[in-house]
């Protein structure tokens, strides 16, 4: 793993692809789970009508404007949660929305929870996709605003740690969309690793 903690300053199109193979932790009622990042989408507030901060500040989105390396929850459709990672300076609505990844510390609570929520047939599940990502890590709206630590002995609510540089990263456009923000061709803002199991099955349409 690297030592050197991200730039979480940069906007979330500079840093969407650095945070492919990095270590999100959580630490929710007393239980740790680890999850290696394999799919993110970028978001650019006022910049991206597909972003919920496009129309500017409200009370759902405020974090979005605030500073970075706090976590943006929110509930989709009133059903699922879904986490984004506060990035880019502050007072500039930028956020990357954690797609999906791969459990790699803390399976059985990760297990327990997913199969309270709903259906998990296989690890490979677990957290393969935004909503399911949220409930493994335990992550709810109670968590919005909350800090993500990158100090390398952290043991806050949430901490991230950088991993190696993925040997193939496709990209193709943001799922669920609709829209001008849903263009692929101007927002091709998701980005996968190439070949990892454990990517949503809407990376067919990408493109390297």
């Amino acid at each position: 793993m690297s030592d050197t903690a991200l730039d979480l300053t940069r906007r979330s199109t500079a840093l969407a692809t650095e945070l492919l193979g990095a270590r999100i932790t959580s630490r929710v009622g007393g239980q740790e789970v680890t999850v290696r990042l394999v799919e993110v989408e970028a978001y650019e507030g006022t910049d991206d009508p597909g972003s919920h901060a496009f129309r500017g500040p409200t009370p759902r989105n405020e974090v979005m404007f605030g500073p970075p390396g706090r976590l943006y929850v929110y509930r989709h459709l009133g059903l699922h949660h879904c986490a984004n990672l506060v990035c880019g300076p502050d007072g500039v609505a930028s956020a990357v929305l954690l797609r999906a990844g791969e459990v790699v510390a803390g399976t059985d609570e990760a297990r327990r929870r997913r199969l309270a929520a709903g259906v998990c047939r296989t690890d490979r599940d677990l957290a393969r996709g935004p909503a399911r990502l949220a409930v493994a890590l335990g992550l709810t709206r109670e968590h919005n605003a909350a800090v993500v630590a990158q100090a390398p002995d952290a043991v806050g609510l949430l901490s991230l740690e950088p991993g190696p540089r993925p040997a193939a990263v496709a990209s193709g456009g943001r799922v669920g969309v609709s829209g001008a923000g849903g263009d692929a061709a101007r927002f091709g803002w998701r980005y996968w690793i190439e070949g990892d199991p454990h990517v949503s099955a809407y990376r067919a349409a990408g493109r390297r």
